[in-house]
């Protein structure tokens, strides 16, 4: 095993409730933006927890992904549903690299194309 994963995220929250004695107003914005999710009406736990691993892949957030995965995991995802979402996560991400190539070349057409009079 690469982490573990049980000890990581209880350090990871221990010291989130570090921020929160150091940030309380902070951490009271993060709250309200992270338990909006639990008011949705369209989108069930299970979904949404797939959908957060995925975006927690995308931004390489180890927190993010044992937080999400103990909920996911909490909701009854199995273990193929989550590597579908991640398979999501992996096709979007190359995805975006091929569309910010395609910025750079644009980038680098821009900046080396001579100077208008």
């Amino acid at each position: 095993m690469m982490l573990n994963w049980k000890e990581y995220r209880a350090n990871v929250k221990s010291r989130v409730g570090d921020l929160r004695k150091l940030a309380p107003e902070v951490m009271k914005g993060y709250a309200a933006l992270a338990g909006s999710g639990e008011k949705a009406v369209h989108l069930d736990g299970k979904t949404r927890e797939l959908i957060a691993l995925a975006v927690a892949v995308t931004t390489r957030c180890d927190g993010c992904i044992a937080s999400h995965v103990e909920a996911a995991i909490g909701f009854g995802a199995s273990r193929e549903e989550i590597a579908e979402a991640l398979g999501v996560a992996i096709a979007l991400n190359a995805g975006a690299a091929l569309v910010y190539s395609s910025r750079v070349i644009d980038c680098y057409d821009g900046m080396s194309a001579p100077a208008s009079a």
